[in-house]
């Protein structure tokens, strides 16, 4: 039976009995639809043997929670934590400082890579889990009895694959490898509050000229900035691919820039003065980096070259190939190979992984041929 948290007192009285253990299983539900930050609406919690179910609109003082996730002698158990570590930095400014991360750990053991939780909990313990309430409402009160049971199941077996999952870590001698990727998933997450080269990811950027680029990389700082401050999802200020037909054309002036398509008059209306300004008062800035160009026929080939060998290592090794090295990291090394300068990035050339992708792809390269 879970208990549910509905009061400062209830959740003062609820941590003290959490904070018997050392493990605590955590997860979240929240609803991000039409706002920029997700609204938390739900925590559950488990020690193992109890379930708290905390009802976060009707709690005022979080301090408590905060002090237990955030000490250093309680493992939180996450699954696929990025998640839940954003939202719960964002709306109650909690940053746990253990974590143990079971979709990561059935990846570094070779269960499979970035397997969700009901599937994993159906391979190891052969159990079907109830997902049809996964995207519901959950801000809306009372719970449904089947809200309920989702909620209570996404933690009720995250102990029983901590115990698992650590077991195989220590036989397969992978524990180094997991504290290292648990702790660059902290980073990526730390790296996603920044939105300064957001308009590196922004499609067919590439082509632009500098003084384009430098319009762009403004123009989503200044939506960025509009988001937040409204809260609204960042395509719903304006879409990525306006914000790249404004850089491509840069209007000066109100008819020009209502020649693009996809931008409302509301917007114009909006913003339109807004964007214009920006666009004058914008020099292109020598110092961004033009973005990498697809890759044409020869790096491609050694992309493909390194890409096959590499799932050779992962198959002999058993590892996820997806853990060795991803398509983005490749594909630069492609292009700097081929232009004579070969340089691994720092994941690639440093920590666990190292001594299986350092020589391989300096071979693959220096002999231009797969091996």
């Amino acid at each position: 039976m879970a208990q549910w948290i509905d009061s400062d007192d209830l959740l003062n009285h609820a941590v003290n009995m959490m904070g018997k253990g050392s493990t605590l299983a955590v997860d979240t539900e929240f609803i991000r639809t039409n706002t920029f930050y997700p609204k938390l609406a739900l925590i559950q919690i488990s020690d193992g043997n109890e379930f708290w179910l905390v009802d976060v609109p009707a709690i005022n003082n979080f301090s408590s929670l905060k002090q237990l996730l955030e000490s250093h002698n309680i493992t939180t158990i996450f699954h696929a934590c990025a998640e839940d570590l954003e939202v719960l930095e964002h709306a109650l400014n909690i940053v746990p400082s253990n974590i143990f991360d079971t979709q990561i750990a059935a990846g570094i053991v070779n269960r499979g890579f970035s397997m969700g939780y009901a599937r994993l909990v159906e391979q190891v313990f052969d159990l079907e889990l109830d997902k049809h309430a996964t995207r519901s409402d959950w801000l809306a009160r009372p719970l449904t009895e089947q809200q309920v049971a989702y909620a209570k199941e996404d933690v009720a077996y995250l102990h029983k694959l901590y115990d698992l999952l650590s077991g195989e870590l220590v036989d397969q001698e992978r524990g180094e490898w997991f504290i290292e990727e648990c702790a660059a998933a902290l980073e990526a997450a730390s790296a996603r509050k920044e939105s300064d080269d957001y308009f590196r990811r922004v499609k067919g950027a590439w082509r632009l000229n500098t003084q384009s680029l430098t319009v762009l990389k403004c123009l989503c700082q200044w939506r960025e900035e509009k988001a937040r401050l409204k809260d609204r999802p960042r395509g719903h200020v304006v879409k990525d691919t306006v914000l790249l037909e404004i850089s491509k054309r840069l209007p000066l002036s109100i008819r020009q820039l209502s020649d693009i398509d996809d931008l409302h008059s509301g917007q114009i209306r909006r913003y339109g003065t807004e964007i214009i300004d920006l666009i004058e008062s914008t020099d292109a800035d020598p110092s961004i980096a033009s973005l990498p160009k697809p890759l044409n026929s020869v790096q491609n080939d050694l992309f493909k070259a390194m890409r096959s060998n590499l799932n050779l290592v992962a198959e002999a090794e058993k590892i996820p190939k997806e853990f060795l090295a991803n398509k983005k990291e490749l594909e630069a090394i492609a292009r700097m190979s081929v232009e004579g300068c070969f340089k691994l990035p720092h994941r690639l050339s440093h920590g666990w992984r190292a001594k299986f992708v350092k020589p391989l792809l300096a071979r693959v390269i220096n002999s231009g041929d797969e091996i």
